[in-house]
């Protein structure tokens, strides 16, 4: 028996509470700005899941924040394709007996992303807009790119001019229209929403349009097991804007509500010590201010996270915490990844695994939890900052100058 999806029924903000209509309008609170949350009718859905048994259900299609059209159940599989693996030669290297990885690499843009693209872009379509407009250091605008020219739809990416070179010329090779600012990430949002307030575009910024935290969310239900009712201990999260461990959190809020699991696992934010705004908060007990971020992981680069409330709220609510940790730490991760478990991260998709280090190290986490580490995004979108890790090739002219 498969499960049709409903959408969601209902729009709250998260900060004040308050109604908002599901509208093709809808982004943030009218009244004061706050983000918003999609719910669903999870009484009627728990009760269809339990009348299914769990034989045929897919959490994606179940929790699903668009009402696919037909053939669409297909294409929101594409978010499925990433499913979690055992990573044993990593875990002895630190000193974990359980951990497992969720490689977001192998999605089609190579990252994260995704997840949330393909809900803003069907979202998109559902209301009968063609063009969609994003701020991005990279990922989520190549993210925009690729899924955009797949549904034939038109994307328009505002990037700051130092980006990486290598999301840059992805966002360029799938035909969206690209706009580089003179500034930083938090520049390129604030012209960005502009442009789409002025020029009728969608919006798939992040803390933004709600459907962005719907499609991360994913990250959560692609862990799901029919008939397991734990997911994890502890799943570890790189965190720049917030959005994605908000998402992960809603994900798994949503999967117990339906009564797919018991408990929550412990959220865990990974924040380079450069660009630690959310990590800084969470330890002083305050809300969120804005730092003067810079990092190797240019994808966590954040001044003043735009889902930095949600994200503390997810730690909050699952007994989690952050850590942060240097550049160097993240750059030997990124280095452990790809030699230990053949996967190449870029720097900010290998924070999550400097961040299980660090949190072993200072007793934050047993050894033998059971933990998800997430790995965003693939080390060829930013090669470069990855150079360090490596000593020049030889160049030879004969084989006797190799040695054996």
């Amino acid at each position: 028996m498969s499960i049709a999806p409903q959408g969601p029924v209902e729009a709250r903000c998260s900060a004040c509470g308050r109604a908002a209509a599901i509208a093709p309008d809808l982004y943030t609170c009218p009244r004061c700005s706050g983000t918003i949350d999609l719910l669903y009718d999870y009484p009627a859905l728990a009760r269809r899941l339990a009348a299914a048994g769990g034989e045929g259900v897919n959490p994606m299609l179940l929790l699903s924040p668009v009402r696919l059209a037909a053939g669409d159940a297909l294409f929101f599989e594409l978010l499925d394709w990433t499913r979690e693996q055992p990573a044993t030669r990593l875990a002895d290297a630190l000193g974990a007996r359980h951990l497992t990885l969720l490689d977001e690499t192998r999605l089609p843009s190579g990252s994260l992303k995704d997840r949330a693209t393909l809900a803003v872009l069907l979202r998109a379509r559902e209301i009968g807009a063609r063009t969609v407009a994003c701020a991005s250091t990279g990922n989520a605008g190549a993210s925009l790119a690729c899924l955009a020219a797949r549904l034939g739809m038109e994307a328009v990416v505002f990037a700051p001019k130092r980006a990486p070179a290598g999301k840059l010329r992805q966002v360029q090779a799938h035909g969206a229209r690209l706009i580089l600012v003179d500034g930083n990430y938090d520049l390129a949002y604030e012209l960005c929403l502009e442009a789409t307030r002025r020029f009728g575009w969608v919006s798939r910024n992040t803390a933004h349009n709600p459907w962005c935290a719907e499609g991360k969310k994913s990250a959560a239900l692609a862990l799901a097991r029919p008939g397991v009712r734990k997911i994890a201990d502890a799943i570890l999260v790189p965190a720049g804007d917030g959005c994605i461990l908000a998402g992960v959190h809603k994900g798994l809020v949503d999967l117990q509500r339906v009564g797919w699991i018991d408990d929550l696992p412990r959220l865990i934010a990974v924040q380079p010590e450069g660009s630690a705004a959310i990590a800084d908060a969470w330890r002083a007990g305050r809300g969120i201010e804005a730092v003067h971020a810079q990092s190797v992981a240019d994808s966590l680069v954040v001044d003043r996270p735009r889902d930095g409330e949600k994200a503390l709220r997810a730690l909050r609510e699952t007994d989690g915490f952050a850590v942060t940790v240097s550049d160097q730490e993240i750059l030997a991760a990124a280095y452990e990844l790809a030699r230990l478990e053949g996967i190449f991260a870029e720097p900010a998709g290998a924070a999550s695994v400097a961040g299980l280090r660090r949190a072993l190290a200072d007793g934050l986490l047993e050894p033998d939890a059971r933990v998800v580490a997430l790995v965003t995004g693939h080390g060829l979108k930013d090669a470069d900052a990855l150079a360090p890790l490596f000593t020049p090739a030889p160049v030879i002219t004969a084989l006797e100058e190799v040695a054996p």
